[in-house]
């Protein structure tokens, strides 16, 4: 690495941290870069820096986007009475492309994890919390689409546990038609795999399928 140009070496050690990322792969993107006319080297750029101002998180759902709502959360034709909880935005992508969800979504922006000192002031799940009583529209079902780990159902019981306990009315069985639902997605998606790089189908089935939880 001693025989290329700092600028260079900076740039793939840039493409080193992206996940995914190997050293031989980061070296191919930034040559790759380097013999890019300067104009689109300069528009990519341009892109990255917008990337961080032009877009901010919706006070809603915590979803990324450039205005606040976000264009779910604002649209009058979506079921705001169903609320499907995902780990990152990217598993939102992967849902709507089934087209069978016509709900909104919140974010949690990852899963409780100890063991790396993630605990649920970490990540959105307060948020949600006082979203459920207080969305101007009586939630009738949380439909949880996390991905098959045990942080995923540690999270689940986690949020379960805190809705029984500051909302208890919302989940009582006194009136079944009032009572708030907890689902989550049924059988299709193996243990282990992320929601995001699930096919259409699969999730399409899963999401169809959910259970009680």
């Amino acid at each position: 690495m001693d025989i290329l140009p700092p600028s260079i070496v900076r740039v793939i050690e840039s493409f080193e941290k992206l996940p995914g990322i190997g050293t031989k792969t980061a070296q191919r993107l930034a040559f790759y870069l380097l013999h890019m006319p300067k104009e689109d080297v300069e528009r990519f750029s341009n892109y990255l820096k917008n990337l961080k101002q032009d877009t901010i998180l919706c006070s809603v759902c915590k979803n990324v986007s450039e205005g606040d709502p976000c264009v779910i959360c604002k649209n009058p034709s979506r079921d705001h009475s169903l609320i499907c909880v995902v780990e990152q935005p990217t598993d939102v992508l992967a849902i709507e492309k089934t087209g069978v969800f016509r709900g909104v979504y919140h974010i949690l922006h990852g899963v409780i994890d100890p063991l790396n000192n993630i605990g649920p002031d970490e990540i959105y799940i307060s948020d949600l919390i006082r979203r459920v009583p207080g969305s101007g529209l009586r939630v009738r079902e949380i439909v949880f689409a996390l991905n098959s780990t045990m942080e995923s159902e540690a999270t689940i019981m986690y949020i379960k546990k805190q809705l029984t306990t500051i909302h208890p009315a919302l989940l009582a069985d006194t009136q079944e038609s009032e009572a708030l639902h907890i689902t989550r997605l049924a059988n299709g998606l193996p243990i282990g795999a992320d929601i995001e790089y699930a096919d259409e189908v699969t999730l399409k089935r899963a999401m169809e399928g959910r259970r009680e939880y």
